[in-house]
């Protein structure tokens, strides 16, 4: 069986599976795997909303900063990263987005689970064909910009510490407005 047959049956049964709790619905699918995503906390996704606020006055007409589930067929993949600028007209679909309207993929890193930002994600954005892919770590505060992908790998990376601009392109994003993840305590029993 072929990957893309492999990655088609996975898409198929994705379409119409309903986890239950505590699973989101948010489902990804890469290396013939189906991989389940829990729901992120409210500081992950207000780094998320202060990088898409950002961006948005910045992109030209015909782009938008969202976020969703974005897919390529032929490299067998499907992720849902936390925020990516892409073609408004893409956006017009029941499907998940092409990845080939997407220009920049950004990851904010999940304390549970950096690798799939650094390893799994970072290859498969590059396989996909993004232009751009930004992680933005708030467990350490620091950020990779990558792009130039040949299909396979990124062959530009630049590190950033918090309070750093990154520029992407066109765009840049400051990272002085992002927040550190906050501190545990004892009473948190999540």
């Amino acid at each position: 069986m072929s990957e893309q047959s492999i990655y088609q049956h996975l898409r198929d049964f994705a379409d119409h599976f309903e986890p239950p709790a505590p699973f989101s619905p948010h489902i990804e699918i890469s290396g013939g795997h189906i991989v389940m995503m829990m729901s992120p906390t409210g500081a992950h996704d207000q780094t998320a909303m202060r990088i898409t606020k950002q961006l948005d006055p910045q992109l030209p007409a015909g782009l938008v900063a969202y976020t969703g589930d974005i897919e390529h067929p032929l490299a067998a993949k499907m992720r849902r990263p936390d925020v990516i600028v892409v073609e408004d007209a893409a956006m017009y679909t029941a499907e998940a987005i092409s990845a080939e309207a997407v220009t920049l993929a950004v990851e904010v890193v999940s304390p549970s689970n950096p690798d799939n930002d650094y390893v799994d994600k970072l290859r498969d954005y590059a396989v996909m064909g993004i232009p751009h892919y930004v992680i933005v770590d708030p467990r350490d505060g620091t950020a990779v910009h990558y792009w130039d992908t040949d299909g396979t790998k990124y062959a530009n990376t630049v590190h950033y510490s918090f309070g750093d601009t990154i520029p992407v392109g066109d765009w840049t994003i400051d990272t002085s407005v992002l927040a550190l993840y906050p501190e545990k305590t004892p009473d948190d029993h999540r």
